[in-house]
């Protein structure tokens, strides 16, 4: 399993790596993870029987190379460092699968010719058709990539020179890596489609990422209780960015008349306005059990993405602790709420629609009861006893394919 970030970090994606890990190795299979080096992690570890490798990428060692200190983000192209502790852990394991998530994945290329193992790509973000991985131009949702427009985008994204390189390369090894591929994994339909994937053939696969079921009684937290208001409250998980929607929320809840408080969990960002409304109360990042628990005792969930959202982990984790969410209706979110039953979907951007179906469901509790009990029925389909064997079943399509272009 390869994954640009793990434990310590929670992210969707990564709490979907790591849930998937385990449950892999629950269901009697050996995963070992390569990941980077970030902080003061050790270079192995076993977490839940999964063995967690850390290699220091080359791209984290080279100045400017990546836009966060702490977060070295993996390039679009192979990175030697990390090809190398590929080619270590293959050499040494001899996996059957290789599962590459995110750019991480291009670092595989080099070595396909000199394993017999599968390879299976998972797309969480617009990877391939995006050089920034959003598909926002300008803070608008994209009408689609050319050549012109991403080059000035990326170019204000990453830097007048950077951008351009990182256009070119990541259209040269985004091929690479689909040819190489023997399995492709979408979490929506929505994914595919804006990665430039028309059908299903071909070896494309929708598997949705999971959730894990939320322990039978949840442990109290007391910092967490201390923090939270103790009148019922609305709650937002998510980086406090644009794309995000969080400055929409933040209108949205300015127009509502006597509303409850609104909590927000995550980390702030240069982004943020200035000042938030009066009654919103901001939390920095918090472990994921501690989200749970928030989740458990809000009275609604508030996804309000601007960007067309691929997936969308924290709405599985509202619904999992019997809550509706209220969110946007743009990428794979339309997906995963039916509007009426287990959440209601508002126009992206639109704060008045926004404010306007946040206030209806916080005044009528019958409402919320109702989809609370649908978001338990339809968040199953999302638990680990549905989405592993999907899985597995793209794994063995994987090797099949794999043996046969050996042959």
């Amino acid at each position: 399993m390869l994954s640009d970030f793990y434990r310590p970090y929670t992210g969707g994606v990564e709490i979907h790596v790591e849930s998937l890990s385990t449950h892999l190795v629950r269901r009697g299979h050996e995963v070992d993870v390569l990941t980077s080096q970030v902080e003061d992690a050790p270079p192995h570890a076993m977490i839940d029987g999964v063995s967690v490798h850390r290699v220091r990428p080359l791209a984290a060692r080279l100045p400017g190379t990546h836009q966060d200190r702490l977060r070295p983000w993996l390039p679009p192209v192979p990175d030697p460092a990390v090809t190398r502790a590929i080619w270590t852990l293959v050499r040494d394991r001899q996996p059957d699968v290789i599962h590459g998530h995110d750019w991480i994945s291009r670092s595989v290329l080099p070595l396909r010719g000199a394993t017999k193992a599968a390879f299976v790509t998972t797309l969480h973000y617009y990877s391939r058709s995006c050089a920034k991985k959003t598909l926002l131009f300008d803070g608008r949702q994209c009408s689609g990539p050319a050549p012109a427009k991403c080059f000035q985008c990326a170019g204000k994204h990453y830097g007048a020179v950077r951008g351009p390189m990182i256009v070119a390369a990541n259209a040269a090894c985004g091929g690479l890596e689909e040819l190489m591929t023997d399995a492709t994994i979408a979490v929506s339909h929505a994914t595919a489609e804006k990665n430039g994937y028309v059908s299903e053939d071909g070896g494309l696969f929708i598997v949705p990422n999971m959730v894990v079921p939320p322990p039978a009684a949840v442990t109290p937290i007391e910092a967490l209780d201390n923090a939270l208001p103790d009148t019922p409250f609305m709650l937002y998980v998510g980086d406090q960015r644009d794309a995000k929607g969080f400055r929409v929320l933040c209108d949205a809840y300015a127009q509502m008349a006597n509303p409850p408080p609104l909590v927000v969990i995550g980390a702030k960002t240069a982004e943020i306005p200035s000042s938030l409304p009066a009654g919103m109360i901001a939390l920095s990042e918090l472990p994921n059990a501690s989200v749970r628990a928030a989740w458990e005792q809000c009275l609604f969930g508030i996804v309000p993405s601007v960007w067309a959202e691929p997936f969308g982990i924290v709405i599985l984790e509202c619904m999992a602790a019997g809550r509706p969410v209220v969110v946007s209706r743009t990428g794979g979110i339309p997906e995963i709420v039916t509007d009426g039953e287990d959440g209601v979907l508002v126009t992206p951007g639109d704060s008045e629609a926004l404010a306007s179906a946040m206030a209806a469901l916080a005044g009528d509790g019958p409402r919320r009861e109702r989809m609370g009990q649908a978001a338990l029925v339809s968040v199953q389909r999302y638990f680990p006893d549905r989405v592993v064997p999907e899985v597995e079943a793209v794994y063995e399509y994987a090797i099949s394919r794999r043996h046969a272009r050996k042959s």
